[in-house]
């Protein structure tokens, strides 16, 4: 069982279950104020004594079959163990990688699973070895690729490519802040949209033509026919993405065609993990800085 952790102020604790509706239910019945945190996997209930409640409301509805299947697991672990550079046996299965964004969605997809902010280390319960162990090849891949030198390696081949020209211009366009909007249907200014360089918020234009090569070149997928204007944009705080609301689907043939639409809400949630990371880093350097 994932036992509660406090926050770093002290102003709450964070807790994480497997999905089942009846508990999540009962869950927010308790503690109508906790708030489920998308980066984390983990439902953050405010209070100073917020631990201890939780602490008490897992005794009482978690069943305490999973002390046996704890046990299972690590006795099938001893017997078939993962051996691997990024992974630690203690009491609970340690998985400690470089940064990587696949590494986070494969163990977000695994129950019990949760991050440790402090040792910057995920804790996986034995009961959870096996779901660990058919997604590890893909965890350890993602890992591999994510260290430094494997990241240099790749930006020294990019380099070396014919495509590293194009790679260039695409983000030289996109330091412009600027997107090909048609001019008979514009996004709506001030308010967050999708496009396939991710959210946007479009705050204006001077009513430029954009021409169709730049447009094409950078900009795949949008319709040839109509005019288009070249709109300016800023990046979305998190704040705005927690408060705009989702498409009820996903975006069609017509929205790529257009090059804007109304985000999903898969589309949002990974918006908003990558709105709380850059968030977090830009504390982290401004506190790097004060000190």
């Amino acid at each position: 069982m994932n036992e509660p952790r406090r926050s770093d102020d002290g102003e709450g604790a964070t807790v994480a279950f497997p999905f089942d509706a009846v508990l999540v239910e009962r869950f927010r019945e308790t503690f109508p104020r906790a708030r489920w945190q998308d980066e984390t996997a983990c439902w953050f209930v405010p209070g100073k004594t917020a631990d201890r409640r939780i602490a008490a409301w897992l005794r009482d509805h978690i069943p305490s079959s999973l002390a046996l299947a704890d046990q299972r697991g690590r006795d099938a672990f001893d017997f078939e163990p993962i051996e691997s550079p990024y992974l630690e046996a203690a009491g609970d299965l340690l998985v400690r990688t470089p940064f990587s964004r696949t590494v986070i969605e494969e163990l977000r997809a695994i129950p019990w699973a949760a991050w440790d902010p402090d040792l910057r280390v995920w804790h996986v319960p034995f009961r959870s070895v096996e779901r660990l162990r058919e997604r590890w090849l893909s965890i350890e891949a993602a890992a591999r690729r994510a260290e430094p030198a494997a990241r240099r390696r790749r930006q020294d081949e990019l380099k070396a490519s014919p495509e590293y020209d194009q790679y260039r211009q695409r983000a030289a366009e996109r330091r412009r802040k600027r997107f090909p909007a048609p001019l008979s249907d514009l996004p709506p200014f001030g308010r967050v949209v999708m496009t396939s360089w991710g959210a946007i918020v479009p705050i204006g234009t001077d009513g430029e033509l954009a021409q169709p090569e730049p447009a094409s070149t950078h900009y795949p997928g949008l319709a040839a026919d109509g005019e288009r204007i070249w709109i300016d944009w800023r990046s979305p705080s998190l704040d705005e993405l927690v408060r705009t609301w989702p498409a009820r689907t996903e975006p069609d043939a017509h929205d790529i065609a257009r090059g804007w639409w109304q985000p999903s809400l898969r589309e949002l949630r990974a918006e908003r993990r990558k709105a709380r990371s850059a968030e977090k880093a830009a504390a982290t350097r401004t506190a790097k800085r004060s000190t």
